[in-house]
């Protein structure tokens, strides 16, 4: 027994090491509570101030990408109504170059239809004097022999002449009439 006497009782509390252990729990939990708590919150507060700082930064470029969004919709805008402005201002101008253009094809072609006919009369014209002077000449000549003298007075020669050519300008509107 004495043997177990001399064994000590392992659940027993010894004093001098509960106070030991409290006064290095107290010492190692002010120590903590002085120093590293307020490291540990500051460094806990910087880094949700950051992240909501990331946050806010990011909200503030959502906002400005937005804002540059809408700015770049209302260049785009602004050029596709300048665009359809340009092109509306471009068919106006094609329409009056048209326009212009057929004006003075028309005067051009009136001006070349006025010059064609002018030299057709002309032509027609020359080929009646010299068609007038051909059959004067024939039927001078057709005279002379009929009648058997010649006609050298030319007074003479243009009655002839004249009273033959209105003989078949007449014969020539009679048959014209019986065609009609």
């Amino acid at each position: 027994m004495l043997g177990l006497a001399a064994e000590e009782n392992v659940l027993r509390i010894h004093i001098d090491e509960l106070v030991f252990g409290l006064i290095a729990f107290v010492l190692i939990f002010v120590l903590v509570y002085k120093y590293a708590v307020p490291r540990i919150t500051k460094m806990l507060d910087e880094r949700a101030d950051s992240i909501e700082g990331g946050i806010e930064r990011a909200k503030q470029a959502e906002a400005g990408a937005e804002e540059l969004r809408q700015q770049y919709r209302e260049k785009l805008e602004e050029a596709h109504r300048s665009y359809a402005a340009e092109l509306q201002k471009a068919g106006e101008q094609r329409a009056a170059i048209l326009a212009e253009a057929r004006e003075e094809a028309q005067v051009e072609a009136r001006r070349i239809i006025e010059a064609a006919h002018a030299q057709i009369e002309a032509d027609r014209q020359h080929a009646l004097h010299q068609l007038r002077t051909e059959i004067g000449t024939l039927s001078t000549d057709l005279a002379t022999r009929i009648v058997g003298e010649t006609l050298a007075d030319n007074a003479a020669q243009g009655r002839v002449i004249d009273r033959f050519l209105a003989e078949l300008e007449q014969d020539q509107s009679t048959q014209q009439a019986e065609v009609r």
